[in-house]
């Protein structure tokens, strides 16, 4: 008899803790946007230009060289930094630059932001710097959306596919 207590005592502790989760999983709702609001999504990985040329070693500087260092030419690792701005409706939405990953600065930029935007149709402007030698921007991509409450927008970026990619 006391271990069928027991039993049916954890029986319904357990349901009651599955209610308790239950409830908190689905209420109170949790709105991501407003009624009529959309999303923009940012989001690259994306190395930027070396930020130097190589150049070629004299041979003075090759003589202090130790052996296993004696290479010709001299080449920096790092990377520049990627610039990104972004308007709507030719007013500036967002302005941001995302330093290149690592100790030596040599990996890719990473950049990920949600820019909430009101429903409608917008022109939407992206522009891309991934060199610090051009002055300006040298990937830019403009276009019309047509933002349906609660749609996301991604802007992303691969110079292999065109440079700026807005889906």
């Amino acid at each position: 008899m006391g271990n069928a207590v027991r039993y049916l005592g954890q029986g319904i502790a357990y349901a009651l803790f599955a209610v308790v989760v239950g409830y908190f999983a689905t209420s109170p709702p949790y709105r991501y946007l407003g009624p009529d609001e959309g999303l923009l999504r940012l989001s690259f990985k994306h190395p930027g230009k070396v930020k130097a040329d190589c150049r070629r070693r004299t041979p003075e500087e090759l003589a202090r060289l130790q052996p296993q260092f004696r290479t010709e030419m001299d080449c920096p690792r790092e990377r520049s930094p990627v610039r990104v701005r972004v308007e709507l409706d030719e007013r500036l939405l967002y302005d941001d630059v995302f330093p290149p990953a690592g100790l030596s600065r040599d990996g890719a930029s990473s950049g990920y932001r949600r820019l909430p935007i009101g429903a409608g149709t917008h022109t939407l402007r992206v522009q891309v710097n991934d060199d610090v030698r051009v002055a300006g921007f040298n990937f830019e991509r403009a276009a019309r959306v047509d933002v349906k409450p609660g749609q996301v927008v991604l802007i992303d970026f691969n110079p292999e596919q065109g440079g700026v990619i807005i889906r």
